[in-house]
């Protein structure tokens, strides 16, 4: 038992030193999602920052919570027996001034090279392009299979100024973990 317990405590240490906010780390449901938004909802308005900063953080972590929750959606329905594909990750933290959002998901090795080109692409964009590309997706009413089009990256981006991070990390045959981090400065 002592193993774990420092091992719990290290873990503890690590988020300190990040000041990490919120974590967490289990299967992702509509209804969780719900809760988060509400927990972390909560405990902006209690922190002492500007309402636009506040509200930033709040709309960013939208989107990458329903990004996860979409797709892991795609991974359950075809691993119903691993548990561990079924789940995913999610941290709010605060360093120097700068919330970072950072997610972590499992996604079929076959989809990785659409998703890192798309990354790629709407990162290399300009404001200007983002801001076209935005309205263009929305004008040709474009809706992927989960209703969104594909807006959500371009509208972190647009959102927080910033480019996003992220790798993919072969885990398992026909998986990955996808990590995906965003910065939102003040």
């Amino acid at each position: 038992m002592i193993e774990k317990i420092n091992s719990i405590y290290s873990f503890f240490e690590r988020m300190e030193e990040n000041n990490i906010l919120f974590s967490f780390h289990g299967e992702i449901s509509s209804e969780l999602v719900s809760s988060i938004l509400a927990i972390v909802e909560a405990n902006l308005e209690n922190a002492a920052e500007e309402v636009r900063v506040k509200k930033k953080v709040y709309n960013v972590l939208v989107e990458c919570l329903q990004n996860l929750y979409h797709h892991l959606e795609d991974v359950s329905v075809e691993n119903k027996e691993n548990k561990k594909l079924r789940t995913a990750i999610f941290m709010i933290g605060k360093i120097n001034n700068k919330y970072t959002i950072m997610t972590g998901n499992y996604i079929k090795n076959t989809n990785v090279p659409a998703l890192q080109k798309r990354l790629n692409d709407i990162n290399s964009m300009s404001k200007e392009e983002l801001r076209e590309h935005y309205i263009s997706t929305m004008a040709e009413g474009g809706h992927s299979q989960k209703g969104g089009g594909g807006l959500g990256l371009i509208d972190i981006i647009r959102k927080t100024g910033e480019k996003l991070i992220f790798h993919f990390i072969p885990v398992e045959q026909g998986f990955s973990f996808f990590e995906l981090q965003i910065k939102i400065a003040k």
